[in-house]
């Protein structure tokens, strides 16, 4: 058996909890705000057999996203020390671990 946690972008999570369900992936979602965006996560903890595992990971990686964002960056000053200006990020897709499990207990 194997905890899958999987951190995605608010984004996708809602997309990404129904393709759990259409896959008959048992989840629980755990939402938090802010980050170096201040946008919102979702974190997705499965637990689930050794054989599915791949089922779970093909699921995330067809739902969750990575998408270009612009922000305006305060590290990079001009000259003149007053202006930021816009970066370019790659934001979205998905943090995964994939843990093993010593014991499953269910109350």
């Amino acid at each position: 058996m194997k905890m899958i946690v999987a951190i995605v972008q608010a984004k996708d999570s809602s997309r990404l909890r129904k393709a759990f369900t259409a896959a008959n992936i048992q989840v629980t979602q755990l939402s938090t705000t802010g980050g170096f965006l201040r946008e919102g996560n979702a974190t997705f903890l499965i637990g689930i057999q050794d054989e599915r595992v791949q089922d779970v990971l093909d699921v995330i990686k067809k739902n969750a996203k990575s998408r270009e964002q612009y922000i305006t960056s305060q590290m990079h000053m001009d000259v003149e020390g007053g202006s930021a200006f816009p970066v370019n990020v790659k934001v979205g897709g998905a943090t995964v671990f994939v843990l093993p499990v010593d014991d499953f207990i269910k109350f």
